[in-house]
């Protein structure tokens, strides 16, 4: 089995999905997670400090995972055709600098990165290793709307 060191060359960029966030999209997610005006409401966000109806910071994270649990799926099927085993990635223990750098306004396109940083083992836990990647989310404009460094454990 690979390890996901061996998977990703370091602090290499990879390109993982891209997400549209609907005024639809936007204010569902809202409504159960985020319930501010300017992510529920057009005519109230219009007149906010942002201008527009535009997505949780949260909604924007969990656009990030959906593309990379795809994107690994997709990359899991691609090994096994090679006749490859893909590193097994367990949960995250934690993530740090979370950054919302600009508004996710509705009918926007995020197109998310993910770059592999380091690992190391676990000394307490043999064949397990602790992962830190660097997760990016880019707006159709080129311009960086999310970035936070999280950790994903490996396991055997």
């Amino acid at each position: 089995m690979m390890t996901m060191e061996e998977f990703y060359a370091a602090k290499s960029r990879t390109l993982i999905g891209s997400l549209t966030f609907t005024a639809d999209d936007i204010i569902r997610f809202a409504t159960d997670f985020d319930p501010q005006p300017f992510h529920l409401d057009a005519e109230k966000a219009r007149h906010s400090l942002f201008g527009g109806l535009c997505a949780s910071g949260w909604h924007t994270c969990a656009g990030w995972m959906q593309c990379f649990v795809k994107f690994w799926k997709n990359e899991q099927r691609r090994l096994a055709a090679e006749g490859l085993k893909a590193p097994n990635l367990g949960p995250s223990p934690g993530f740090r600098d979370l950054k919302w750098l600009k508004p996710v306004y509705a009918d926007d396109t995020v197109t998310y990165f993910v770059t592999f940083l380091e690992s190391r083992t676990l000394a307490s836990k043999p064949g397990w290793r602790i992962n830190t990647i660097l997760c990016e989310g880019e707006n159709q404009h080129g311009e960086q709307v999310i970035r936070f460094e999280s950790k994903v454990i490996e396991f055997v």
